[in-house]
């Protein structure tokens, strides 16, 4: 499975054609975004669970994200909403800002030990072992909140959300095992909450 999911992530890493965002007129744009995301520790009603921290994130994950939404492969009726009112250049230009608000140690990469789980090192082989994705369209996942990756982790598991590497990757997680990565991960230095001072 580790070998599989290194060759996936080593296949996947190969030099993707992204469109430039302009951060300054997504600066404009992002005030529905930080409506619930610019909100320190701001929940989602139901399921319950702390809404993504955004800043620094990179901006080709944004996009996939953002067409995930559109595309109905991820599921939340605010998220599909916001996506589906976005053109494709608002797209690019609200993740390029909201990718130009990472703190220093989101650039440098700050580093923990690599907890002794197997299951984690799979994660490391597209995440990183700094929680830093090795490709620009995967996510940074360190200082993420804890809850938010569970809620994440469970529905790739579960099939809710929809990702070729994903999907496979969390079918077998425990309940447990899903707790630790979200730990981990939620314990590094990294994301932060977007807010526009």
């Amino acid at each position: 499975m580790r070998i599989a999911a290194l060759f996936a992530c080593l296949f996947l890493a190969a030099p993707l054609a992204l469109a430039e965002g302009d951060a300054e007129r997504g600066e404009e744009l992002a005030y529905t975004c930080l409506g619930c995301h610019g909100i320190e520790g701001y929940r989602n009603a139901y399921p319950s669970f702390r809404v993504p921290k955004l800043g620094g994130q990179k901006a080709a994950y944004l996009v996939q994200s953002l067409k995930g939404y559109r595309d109905g492969e991820r599921e939340h009726p605010t998220m599909s909403a916001q996506a589906e009112s976005m053109s494709e250049q608002d797209m690019e230009d609200v993740s390029a800002y909201l990718a130009t608000m990472a703190n220093e140690t989101v650039e440098a990469g700050g580093s923990k030990d690599v907890p002794a789980l197997d299951i984690a090192q799979t994660c490391v082989a597209c995440h990183g072992a700094n929680g830093i994705g090795m490709s620009p369209t995967w996510p940074t996942l360190a200082g993420q909140h804890e809850d938010y990756l569970r809620h994440a982790l469970t529905q790739y598991r579960d099939g809710v959300r929809s990702n070729a590497i994903m999907m496979p990757m969390a079918m077998n997680l425990t309940d447990q095992q899903i707790k630790v990565l979200a730990e981990y991960y939620a314990g590094m230095k990294g994301l932060e909450t977007t807010v526009k001072e």
